[in-house]
């Protein structure tokens, strides 16, 4: 296990920012630290990486208490970015690097290869004030991951960031998980973190409330949902003893079963009703979904 949490908690004064929280981050797998905006996610990461101490639980790191030489060992992405904006790209990603034991050789080999693949090699020479935000945030990935971390924390790594840009993080995110990294993604953004994540822990005021494989969630909430494409069904779909609830999307509706209620059953009945049926399928319930839920329930 590359990362476990056990009984960690932190509070502000009276605010209590995360409560008994425990959870394990696998070798290999990306890790979903989800939650609202305010829910703990943050201040469990920096508790993890040392900006600030628990006040209860421990925190284990490669199968060792956490210190400052194990910290060594991680790469950050933090949501409050910070770049001096002066200074130019490769000179500050050196600079990181050498924070971290590289060597200036080893660093500015990585560097080059690192500002190719975020396609930023043209901007080697430019200060941080001359780039976007979108590019400086892909700079800020770099630093995290020029020293060849064993876990690598993400917050909110897609914010900000036009639809190519995100492609290309995301593509580099999941070469690092190819290669063996352990990587902690936290995010409210269910749709990014139901492609990416093996793993999820879902965070609601400073409490665990899910947690396990994302497999096991969405088996977990069962299959009674429909997605069906219809015509000449409204009599059908008014009925609450068949149909618990509607969500319209463009062209397509999704259908939840009441409880009890029988999939085949509701086609049997539109069938029935001389509907003209072009789509119906079994779904899991989607991340959001199951967040949505969570999270209103707590």
């Amino acid at each position: 296990m590359t990362l476990t949490l056990e009984g960690v908690s932190k509070s502000f004064d009276e605010f209590t920012a995360v409560k008994d929280l425990s959870l394990q981050a696998r070798r290999g797998r990306i890790f979903g630290l989800l939650g609202p905006n305010g829910a703990g996610k943050t201040t469990t990461i920096r508790m993890i990486v040392g900006i600030t101490a628990p006040d209860a639980g421990r925190v284990e790191f490669l199968g060792r208490t956490m210190s400052p030489a194990l910290r060594d060992r991680i790469g950050y992405l933090p949501e409050e970015r910070g770049l001096y904006k002066k200074m130019k790209i490769g000179e500050q990603l050196r600079f990181f690097a050498e924070l971290k034991g590289m060597s200036g050789r080893a660093a500015d080999g990585e560097i080059d290869r690192w500002l190719e693949r975020m396609k930023l090699a043209e901007w080697k020479l430019k200060r941080t004030d001359e780039l976007s935000k979108g590019m400086q945030q892909k700079v800020q990935f770099i630093a995290a991951v020029l020293h060849d971390p064993d876990l690598l924390i993400l917050d909110e790594p897609f914010s900000g960031l036009d639809p190519m840009s995100v492609e290309t993080l995301k593509a580099a995110v999941i070469e690092l998980q190819v290669a063996g990294k352990t990587i902690i993604l936290s995010t409210h953004l269910m749709e990014q973190a139901e492609k990416l994540c093996a793993d999820i822990c879902l965070i609601n005021h400073a409490r665990k409330v899910l947690g396990g494989s994302l497999r096991e969630v969405k088996q977990s909430y069962g299959r009674n949902t429909i997605a069906l494409r219809v015509e000449g069904a409204n009599g059908v779909l008014a009925d609450t003893t068949l149909i618990a609830g509607i969500k319209q999307h463009s062209d397509y509706a999704e259908v939840q079963l009441a409880d009890g209620a029988d999939a085949q059953e509701l086609l049997r009945r539109l069938v029935s009703a001389g509907a003209h049926v072009s789509r119906f399928e079994q779904v899991e319930p989607s991340l959001n979904d199951i967040f949505i839920e969570r999270v209103s329930a707590t």
